[in-house]
């Protein structure tokens, strides 16, 4: 990572976070969450979120299952999981999970991958209602997610196609602490991290079983690097600008 991509980095960490026009909304789109998301935008506040201690840093640690890697070619999510982080704590019993509504075949290779079935999703809430009930969980929270890029992508494809507006959370990346932390580690699968930590591997490629095994992760490595003096993402991001 070189010195550009950290300036990018910190320049959408310090961009405002505002409402977005929902003017031009699909017309299958439930008015009722339409409100929901302008309200979720509104509440929103411009967050000084590069100073913040990491011992005071609120997180949202989230993960999706999908029908594959391109939303852009149609692909879709089929789940939701996160849980909340303060700190380094984890708070084990504030989590969110959901199916999501998708009525074609899940490819057998998904099936197996993630045992998500047809039966589960034909029946669950849309998509649109989900995304909304999500940001309400999340709240003021900052998201993290392993391998963050994924997320980013379908939370800013489903958020632009339903509401015509734009996602305006920022997610960042467990890698980001990792790569301070240890520099030379190579692992790039969550469960190559989590069996390096002494981390049990269970519920693999579970939304909500992901996200738990994430947020270990993320608690763990913030420990690592405030022991390197980065107490806050300014710090961490300057240490990695000095890795190139």
């Amino acid at each position: 990572m070189n010195f550009s991509q950290i300036a990018q980095f910190m320049k959408q960490l310090q961009g405002k976070i505002g409402s977005g026009s929902l003017a031009s909304i699909e017309a299958q789109t439930n008015p009722h969450h339409i409100a929901l998301l302008k309200q979720v935008q509104k509440e929103i506040q411009e967050e000084q979120i590069l100073t913040v201690p990491f011992k005071n840093l609120n997180v949202v640690v989230v993960d999706i299952e999908t029908t594959g890697f391109f939303p852009e070619q149609g692909d879709q999510i089929l789940s939701i999981g996160a849980i909340k982080v303060r700190g380094e704590e984890i708070l084990e019993n504030q989590t969110f999970y959901s199916f999501v509504q998708y009525d074609k075949e899940i490819s057998p290779e998904i099936k197996n991958l993630t045992g998500i079935t047809e039966k589960e999703v034909n029946g669950a809430p849309p998509l649109s209602e989900v995304l909304v009930q999500f940001l309400e969980y999340v709240g003021h929270s900052t998201l993290v997610a392993h391998h963050a890029n994924h997320e980013k992508n379908f939370f800013e494809f489903a958020t632009w196609k339903l509401f015509r507006s734009n996602f305006k959370r920022r997610i960042l990346d467990t890698s980001f602490l990792i790569r301070v932390a240890e520099p030379e580690n190579i692992h790039t699968r969550l469960e190559d991290y989590c069996e390096a930590c002494g981390i049990e591997v269970e519920n693999r490629h579970h939304a909500l079983g992901d996200a738990k095994m994430a947020a270990k992760l993320w608690s763990i490595y913030l420990k690592k690097v405030q022991m390197l003096g980065c107490n806050n993402l300014r710090d961490l991001y300057r240490c990695l600008a000095k890795l190139g």
